[in-house]
């Protein structure tokens, strides 16, 4: 019997399906084990405080043993960028807020275009405040929201998920590895599926969150802080600092107006801080307007 090119790709994928899910099925995430803490309802709130406080110093150093993971990704990502391509997060719940957030503050900070860095979450952007049900189990979807944001080969796409288990997200990434798109991944669990699919994996191992599974705490405390990494070294190496200072931000409020106007006064030698605003505003950015002094 014959079987058209459709059907095979729908054998293909419900297999696909099928193996994910039975590979998820035997994965135990050490971040959905039990609490070591327990009837936390009980507890003073000093208590609590002091024993969240307790997890949160782990983060740190969960992150300082996964640093040789982040240094090959961010590598990687600032390899596809410098040659003109784009960087998605894509993820669901938590772990997509915190992506969409990291993009999202790129292009304040470092005047970057708004599509440079894409932040995608399970359920489009009505997800951010609101839970959106079973979007994560979507196994088609993730691959069709980057398509949708504009990804291509010459991109490069993390996948962020806390357990390493979501099928919205590995799914993304498997479909990125047929068309030929650098991928990579921050989870907290050694082992995940989604670390197997990724080219580039970054496991930040937290273990057990305070509230048991809550992984909203430790595992994204530690994601963030991965994400703090990519983004800034990233818009280092693609010059978008110049010494320590973000001299390519977005003038956008009068503190930053201020902040600007005091490295161009430093920069400069300038010393009449209404000139110098004059100059800043007129030129866009304190890289601007140090040149324009510059060539004056």
């Amino acid at each position: 019997m014959l079987i058209s090119k459709w059907s095979k790709e729908i054998l293909i994928s419900n297999f696909e399906a099928e193996q994910t899910e039975h590979r998820m099925q035997d994965f135990t995430p050490a971040t959905e084990q039990p609490s070591p803490y327990r009837h936390i309802e009980k507890m003073p709130v000093d208590e609590i405080i002091a024993h969240i406080n307790d997890e949160d110093k782990s983060v740190a150093l969960a992150v300082e043993k996964a640093l040789p993971q982040i240094e090959k990704l961010i590598n990687a990502i600032a390899d596809r960028m410098l040659a003109g391509g784009k960087l998605f997060y894509i993820g669901a719940g938590t772990s997509g807020r915190l992506g969409i957030l990291d993009a999202s503050e790129c292009p304040p900070t470092y005047g970057v275009p708004y599509n440079l860095v894409q932040g995608i979450i399970a359920g489009g952007l009505p997800a951010l405040t609101r839970a959106a049900e079973f979007a994560e189990d979507d196994i088609k979807q993730g691959w069709l929201d980057l398509q949708t944001h504009g990804a291509s080969e010459n991109d490069f796409v993390v996948g962020i998920a806390a357990s390493g288990t979501t099928p919205y997200v590995i799914a993304a990434l498997k479909q990125c590895s047929k068309n030929n798109i650098d991928t990579g991944c921050i989870t907290c669990n050694e082992g995940s599926p989604l670390a197997e699919v990724a080219d580039y994996p970054v496991e930040v191992i937290t273990g057990p969150e305070f509230v048991t599974g809550s992984t909203r705490m430790k595992s994204g405390t530690a994601q963030k802080m991965v994400l703090n990494m990519i983004s800034t070294t990233v818009m280092i190496q693609l010059g978008r600092v110049e010494d320590n200072r973000m001299v390519n931000m977005q003038l956008n409020n009068e503190k930053l107006v201020d902040r600007g106007v005091k490295m161009l006064l430093e920069k400069t030698g300038l010393d009449n801080y209404e000139q110098a605003k004059a100059i800043l505003l007129k030129a866009g950015s304190v890289k601007k307007a140090i040149e324009s002094v510059y060539k004056t």
